[in-house]
């Protein structure tokens, strides 16, 4: 076995399971708290790209990268709440298959607005971050490559300690296991999934802009094939619970990026379609989910 190319696949496999996982939080957080898979998560993480684009391109002075970051997080995170008021709100007490059905809508509205904001053709990012590569033994690992993995697991680990040790974060965690009762306790339900949005497009556009930097390119339906395999890959972990987006971001990524070393890419896709086709059909729940059992 060629331990270089398997290194280099390891990487490769970091790399893209962070950005996956990165998307699948979102999908993953907007479940848990309003039962709603926002099929809109992947035009999130494609406008924070343009984002960062237009910062990076349109402003006579040149920004740093984390502060481009920062900006195109925040304005995606506006815009998540923006959708979230104007779409998803009215129907949360309306049969889910209304909200699925608006959720496609917007992921549509959003794929042609962005078409018709900045056009069809592709547009070149700017290289942000130095090309000189770092060696690791024989393997040379590009600096982006470096930078998101690293910063995709501090996010993670913020994120997770925000959960689980702030006051917001625990009511989050409190919606989630029972709206009714978090607000009798006098949690503001609204405010609460208004975070959750914001939270999530934040960490969709970070996803957004590491993917559209690493490929060099951002057009208006680069959040598509990324967007459904982070679904995928939420549904894999358990689609609700933060930890089994990140373990189904990370897995998900190492499938696809196996398979286009080992296999051939032209099955990378249909690889990881399948492995959500086994996981609906012997764990539905997925492999950190719980079997909840709902009265109709």
């Amino acid at each position: 076995m060629d331990i270089d190319l398997l290194i280099r696949q390891l990487i490769n496999s970091l790399n893209t399971g962070s950005i996956y996982a990165l998307v699948a939080i979102g999908y993953t957080m907007v479940y848990g708290i309003i039962r709603l898979i926002n099929f809109a998560h992947g035009e999130i993480m494609m406008f924070g790209a343009y984002f960062a684009f237009v910062i990076a391109t349109s402003l006579p002075v040149e920004l740093p990268f984390f502060l481009i970051v920062i900006i195109s997080m925040g304005l995606a995170a506006l815009m998540g709440i923006f959708s979230e008021k104007i779409a998803y709100k009215k129907l949360r007490t309306a049969p889910r298959i209304s909200a699925l059905i608006t959720a496609i809508g917007m992921s549509l509205f959003l794929q042609n607005f962005a078409q018709l904001l900045f056009g069809a053709t592709p547009k070149v990012m700017p290289r942000f971050i130095t090309a000189a590569p770092i060696m690791i033994g024989n393997t040379a690992v590009s600096m982006v490559t470096v930078y998101t993995i690293f910063m995709s697991i501090i996010i993670m680990v913020l994120l997770t300690l925000f959960v689980k040790k702030t006051k917001a974060g625990k009511a989050m965690r409190a919606v989630s296991q029972d709206k009714d009762a978090a607000l009798l306790m006098g949690i503001n339900i609204n405010r609460i999934i208004s975070l959750t949005f914001a939270i999530g497009s934040a960490l969709g556009a970070l996803g957004g802009i590491f993917y559209s930097v690493a490929y060099s390119q951002v057009y208006p339906t680069l959040g598509v094939m990324p967007g459904l395999k982070a679904f995928i890959a939420a549904v894999f972990g358990g689609i609700g619970n933060i930890g089994g987006a990140v373990l189904g971001g990370y897995t998900i990524g190492f499938i696809e990026t196996m398979t286009k070393g080992y296999i051939s890419s032209k099955w990378a896709d249909a690889i990881v379609f399948s492995v959500l086709i086994l996981v609906l059909l012997f764990k539905p729940s997925g492999i950190l989910g719980k079997n909840v059992k709902e009265k109709v």
